[in-house]
Formats: C-alpha cells, sequence, structure tokens
C-alpha cells in the first residue's frame, strides 16, 4: 500500500493547523459542514454595506486585523472559535465584557468549549491590534 494519496491530505491539514499559528494538532478537528445545492444568495444593499470598512476607525482596523490573521479559523469555527455574527456562541462571551475577552485573546486559552493560542499564534500582532479584532467581532456579533 503506498502513502502518496495521503500525502496531499497531511499537507492541506498541516497549512490548515499553522494558519491558525497552532504547534501541535488539537485532540479533533470539526470542519463545517457542506452546504449541499443551495441557491446562490442575491446581491442586495444589506450584503455590500457588510463588506464595507466600518465607519469606527478602531473597528475598521479590527476587521483588517481579523482579515489577515483571524478569519482562518474564525470563518471556519476551527477548535470551537465562534463565528462573527453568531448570536447565540458570542452571548455568553460578551456577557464576561470585552476587557475578559481581549485579555484572553492575548493570552491565549484552552477551554471547555474550545481553545485559542495566543494573539491567535502571531506573536507580532500588539495588544491594540488584538483589542480592535475583538471589538470587530463583537460589534458583528451583538
Amino acid at each position: 500500500m503506498t502513502m502518496k494519496p495521503f500525502i496531499p491530505v497531511l499537507a492541506v491539514a498541516l497549512s490548515l493547523l499553522s494558519a491558525c499559528g497552532l504547534e501541535k494538532p488539537p485532540a479533533s478537528l470539526k470542519f463545517p459542514e457542506e452546504k449541499k445545492e443551495a441557491a446562490p444568495a442575491p446581491v442586495t444593499a444589506s450584503v455590500t454595506a457588510k463588506s464595507e470598512a466600518p465607519a469606527d476607525p478602531k473597528l475598521a482596523a479590527g476587521k483588517s486585523v481579523y482579515e489577515a490573521n483571524c478569519a482562518a479559523c474564525h470563518d471556519a469555527g476551527m477548535m470551537g472559535a465562534p463565528k462573527p455574527g453568531d448570536k447565540a456562541a458570542w452571548s455568553p462571551r460578551i456577557a464576561q465584557g470585552i476587557e475578559v475577552m481581549t485579555k484572553k485573546s492575548i493570552d491565549g486559552f484552552q477551554g471547555t468549549a474550545g481553545a485559542m493560542p495566543a494573539k491567535g499564534g502571531n506573536a507580532s500582532l500588539t495588544d491594540e491590534e488584538i483589542a480592535n479584532a475583538v471589538a470587530f467581532m463583537v460589534d458583528k456579533s451583538k
């Protein structure tokens, strides 16, 4: 039996893990369920408005940080990462307060709902950049 078909799968898995800054793989990975034959959503003014930069400069800066550093894990819900806009997933986190969420995002944590490496695995991010990204995700999830 040859291992050649396994190598591309392993390469993809390792690249996904490196995007989140993980040094070792988690105990289990959960991938989003694939939607079957969903009709494409029509583009409306509200969808277009969501893709624009927020008016608040801190939220606009947070969006940039999110897209470059956080989206790989949060958009896919990897390791329990709450997806921006998922009010049910974010409400217990928001209830803790933005300061607690920011501290956990800077320091990293391992919890029952998931795990996050310190600064999302990108040690070059400043505390202010992390705070802006957290504020952006919270704003999208209220």
